[in-house]
């Protein structure tokens, strides 16, 4: 059967075009071509531009450029300072990390029940996560501060407090308490959508068999939300282990090397010491350490996360 080329009153009829498979192909690439070519521009580019800066001893203020090959990782990995910032920064992920899940997870465990005002609970502990984070940090620079709210009401326990900013052995601890507010709201809310998809009908067959909340919670709840673990556990790290404004407001790295985390060390042997050739050296190696650990969690998945992620 043919397609009709005239109609009855010997009017030309124009036939249908014929379906064009590939066009709906072409119109996705356009619409991702963008987003494609923002992270090869913004991301990829740059990130190979660094790789080429760390083989060279570069001073952009003086134009000097001068290829030293590996001498940089050479002398990075036999420099005290950087093996102190690398310590302080895998302590400050690992504290963020576990204080973060913990805290996140109990309070959306407290938060998705039904109860009066829960909303504005939700709203209180969520607050922290749109405040900027330099007035997150200048106030709590007041907080920690000798005479400030902390020690106050420490005083009036009769307690003395340290400098919990100015001494270092509670440095690094107090940046942990700081960052670990700052994000646990985000984390909450994820954790809170998570709960919320646990089909409720599988907690009643549980207690229905005798089984104790705290039974039900680690035999049915955690393995349910343990993808939305992993993904807060991947985005915690990352964002820990690229903290920096906290520790520039608060403690400016020190005192001596506690709080120097590499990103903070690479900002100030790139704009302090002008030397850009070993800060990007720092900047790989920094990348490298944030690879690792993604793909070391990614990877751990398949002993506890049993869903597809």
């Amino acid at each position: 059967m043919t397609a009709r080329t005239s109609a009855p009153d010997g009017r030309r009829v124009v036939p249908n075009p014929r379906p064009r498979p590939d066009r709906d192909r072409w119109l996705g690439v356009a619409f991702v071509a963008p987003q494609v070519l923002g992270v090869i521009v913004l991301g990829v580019v740059p990130f190979l531009f660094v790789i080429w800066y760390s083989l060279n001893e570069w001073r952009p203020l003086t134009g000097e450029m001068e290829f030293t090959g590996l001498g940089n990782y050479s002398r990075l990995f036999a420099d005290p300072t950087f093996s102190a910032s690398v310590v302080a920064s895998l302590f400050f992920s690992a504290g963020v990390l576990v204080l973060n899940l913990v805290i996140a997870i109990s309070l959306a465990v407290l938060l998705n029940r039904r109860m009066k005002g829960i909303t504005a609970f939700r709203t209180i502990f969520f607050s922290p996560v749109v405040v900027s984070v330099v007035a997150w940090s200048v106030t709590w620079g007041f907080l920690l501060a000798p005479n400030g709210g902390i020690n106050g009401a420490l005083k009036v326990l009769g307690i003395d407090g340290p400098s919990w900013l100015a001494d270092s052995s509670t440095a690094l601890i107090s940046l942990v308490v700081v960052q670990v507010f700052k994000g646990v709201g985000m984390n909450m809310v994820l954790f809170l959508a998570a709960l919320q998809s646990v089909p409720e009908e599988i907690r009643e067959a549980a207690q229905l068999d005798g089984a104790t909340p705290w039974k039900s919670f680690w035999s049915i709840t955690v393995p349910m939300i343990a993808p939305t673990i992993l993904l807060t556990g991947i985005l915690t790290t990352i964002g820990s282990l690229e903290v920096f404004a906290p520790v520039q407001l608060l403690t400016d790295g020190g005192p001596g090397n506690a709080t120097n985390v590499l990103p903070f060390f690479l900002y100030r042997t790139a704009f302090v010491s002008q030397q850009f050739g070993y800060a990007s050296a720092i900047g790989v190696v920094l990348f490298a350490i944030i690879l690792a650990l993604t793909m070391l969690q990614w990877t751990s998945r398949r002993k506890w996360v049993h869903d597809e992620v």
